[in-house]
């Protein structure tokens, strides 16, 4: 699965228009962050995501900006609310899964905690995680890609 150039030039364009500062988008399979440091052009970085990319340069009128197209392999676990991201139970807990582990359906693979409460996230396909996007402890947001099964 790739990203169009068409598409990122539009969330460009969004950040311009609105004057906005970030823009992050995730349809499910692909996701993509566009955000402007003050006083340079906007930036696009993949969101949470660290596969094999091809780079794709081209200009606009506030300067140069590096695109990278995306292909990901395996479905995606999403978080289904805004919150943090706990990979283990507790601290000093071993954590639900690691990379390269294999899950079935069903079982629990991380915690997102909103509001003082602990959400069991479970994975709704079996195979091998073969990507964890977020850190421990880090903020999400709903539909953020939080690891893959492939």
């Amino acid at each position: 699965m790739k990203f169009e150039l068409k598409y990122v030039e539009k969330l460009i364009d969004l950040i311009e228009k609105h004057n906005l500062t970030e823009i992050s988008l995730n349809d499910g399979e692909k996701s993509v962050s566009v955000k402007k440091e003050t006083g340079s052009a906007p930036v696009v970085v993949p969101a949470n995501l660290n596969p094999a990319v091809e780079q794709v340069d081209f200009n606009t009128e506030e300067g140069n900006i590096n695109v990278a197209k995306l292909e990901i392999k395996g479905k995606p676990i999403v978080s289904p609310m805004v919150g943090t991201f706990y990979k283990a139970p507790a601290a000093n807990e071993k954590p639900f899964v690691e990379l390269g582990d294999s899950v079935a359906v069903g079982q629990v693979v991380c915690i997102v905690e909103a509001m003082k409460l602990m959400n069991e996230i479970e994975s709704e396909v079996s195979g091998k995680i073969t990507k964890i996007c977020v850190e421990d402890g880090q903020p999400v947001e709903y539909g953020q890609v939080l690891m893959y099964v492939e």
